[in-house]
């Protein structure tokens, strides 16, 4: 299974919280995991707030960034093309989204038109997964 996983599923495996272990037991199943190049700013914005709201200590928050960082070459990532850009537009207009997941779901959608094959897509954002699931692809939220 090929899938694709935006920033609020990809922070559970590097910072423990609700819905942890499921999304590191379905990674570990599905070594096959897509990204956009902008989950590298939003998992340093993620674990920085994990920190800053004192969720996790320094500590914690800094081998937890480390271990991402180290992973992150594992991930197939997409660059942001102003292809991707046109369609997360669209996106918006759809379904009133925030920008960065615009750009997350349109990125999974190309991924899917690439590989040319069924990708999942794994999230756990409401109203992203609403989306994803109108945009015809199949979702996975724990």
């Amino acid at each position: 299974m090929i899938l694709y996983t935006d920033t609020s599923a990809l922070v559970k495996k590097y910072i423990f919280e609700a819905g942890s272990d499921e999304v590191i037991m379905f990674f570990d199943q599905n070594p096959t995991i897509g990204t956009t190049t902008i989950t590298r700013i939003e998992m340093a914005a993620a674990i920085s707030k994990s920190m800053r709201y004192k969720w996790v200590g320094e500590n914690d928050a800094n081998v937890a960034w480390n271990v991402f960082q180290s992973h992150w070459p594992s991930y197939n990532r997409l660059p942001v093309s102003e292809t991707i850009i046109e369609h997360a537009i669209s996106l918006v207009w759809r379904h009133s989204l925030r920008t960065n997941d615009s750009l997350q779901l349109s990125s999974a959608l190309a991924w899917q038109e690439m590989v040319g094959e069924e990708v999942v897509f794994v999230c756990f954002n409401q109203q992203l997964l609403e989306a994803a699931k109108l945009e015809g692809l199949h979702i996975w939220s724990g």
